[in-house]
């Protein structure tokens, strides 16, 4: 895009914004990551005076280093900024000098789970009808809070005990399993709701829930029920996951039913089940 010695600074910037936004859109990257790159590169547009097409490695080397050192921003941050002023400069711009700066390793954090009590207590403690149904359908399905949002009644099927997820992570549809106490308790509500909707979960109005609201929801239950961990809807996936490993299900069904593409990304979850571990005796018991 080109410009002229009469654009204001704002003007060019708003215009490079509006132009990013629409490469990422047809792209076809989530809304939540759209969000993400949007703000890093704002924020790097707002620390250069230099034209974006003048920009040079040094530049970019700079600012990350000034996140690093100032605003102590984690490894995932740092990548995530890469990524995000790689897409610019790479698919707009044309310009291949990110592939010349490396980044961190991201720390590998095993993720967090909760206990079969836990999940009670946590069920238990949230709200009934819509709430409760939410961190259910969580926990047993192992969906994502944004496909969470997204679910549409037409999109189950009750009476084979699935549902399709539309348009998940990657732009990919899946199956997903249905829990049979779940299915009960959400006819009832289904049947009960003053505004019917397209969305099985909604607001009063009919109207799609935010994520942030589910997030809510998972955080003031979590809460209630004086669970110590950092919890959030994908806390839930998390222990689907792993329930299931220890309940000796396949590797391979997992992989297919959380939607992951590469069955590494399932691995991560024989390292957080740890029933097995408990069943092996320390050597110090058997001196």
């Amino acid at each position: 895009m080109e410009y002229t010695a009469n654009d204001s600074p704002s003007k060019n910037k708003d215009a490079i914004i509006s132009r990013y936004r629409q490469e990422l859109i047809v792209g076809g990257y989530s809304a939540r990551t759209i969000k993400m790159y949007l703000f890093y590169l704002k924020d790097f547009l707002g620390s250069t005076q230099k034209p974006m097409d003048e920009v040079v490695r040094e530049d970019i080397i700079a600012f990350l280093a000034k996140k690093k050192e100032e605003k102590n921003a984690s490894n995932s941050t740092i990548s995530l900024i890469h990524s995000s002023l790689r897409f610019y400069f790479h698919n707009i711009l044309g310009k291949k000098i990110l592939d010349e700066i490396k980044t961190p390793r991201k720390a590998k954090k095993l993720p967090v789970t909760l206990t079969r009590d836990e999940i009670r207590d946590l069920i238990k403690a949230s709200k009934p009808k819509r709430n409760r149904l939410i961190v259910q359908f969580l926990y047993s399905s192992g969906a994502r809070v944004s496909e969470c949002v997204k679910l549409k009644v037409p999109d189950l099927n009750l009476k084979e005990r699935i549902a399709m997820v539309r348009g998940g992570k990657g732009n990919k549809d899946r199956a997903i399993i249905l829990s049979k106490e779940w299915i009960k308790y959400l006819k009832k509500y289904l049947d009960r709701k003053k505004v019917k909707s397209e969305f099985v979960f909604s607001k009063k109005n009919g109207k799609k829930l935010s994520t942030d609201t589910v997030q809510r929801i998972v955080r003031e239950a979590a809460e209630k029920a004086g669970i110590q961990k950092h919890i959030t809807p994908h806390s839930l996936r998390h222990s689907y996951a792993t329930h299931l490993l220890e309940a000796g299900e396949n590797l391979r069904k997992i992989q297919e039913l959380l939607g992951h593409s590469n069955l590494n990304t399932t691995q991560i979850y024989t390292h957080v089940s740890v029933n097995d571990l408990k069943k092996v005796e320390s050597p110090l018991d058997k001196l």
